[in-house]
């Protein structure tokens, strides 16, 4: 194994911890906002070019509005806190809700 396979296999590490913790985040802020807690799963549904990562937040249909809030205030807020995670980690976040 050389040094250039170690610093490849650590930035890989890095990225999905870094993505996993923003998973978690985006769980936590959406499972507090919820009735049905247990019905909210993030995943990251794919990666595109350029290093941008697409979650995908799904929520009971019950609770779609209070994920989305009015005039989309909630999912707004979401997506700001993503942005700022994304500066951080020199990634970019999009979240679609379903």
């Amino acid at each position: 194994m050389t040094s250039e396979d170690i610093i490849n296999t650590e930035s890989t590490e890095t990225e999905s911890t870094d993505t996993k913790s923003v998973i978690e985040l985006v769980e936590h802020i959406a499972r507090n906002l919820v009735d049905k807690p247990d019905s909210v799963v993030v995943k990251e549904d794919s990666v595109i070019d350029g290093g941008e990562v697409l979650l995908v937040l799904s929520v009971d249909q019950e609770d779609m509005g209070k994920v989305i809030g009015k005039q989309g205030r909630i999912a707004k807020a979401i997506r700001s806190i993503l942005k700022s995670c994304s500066i951080k980690q020199g990634k970019r976040y999009i979240l679609d809700i379903k």
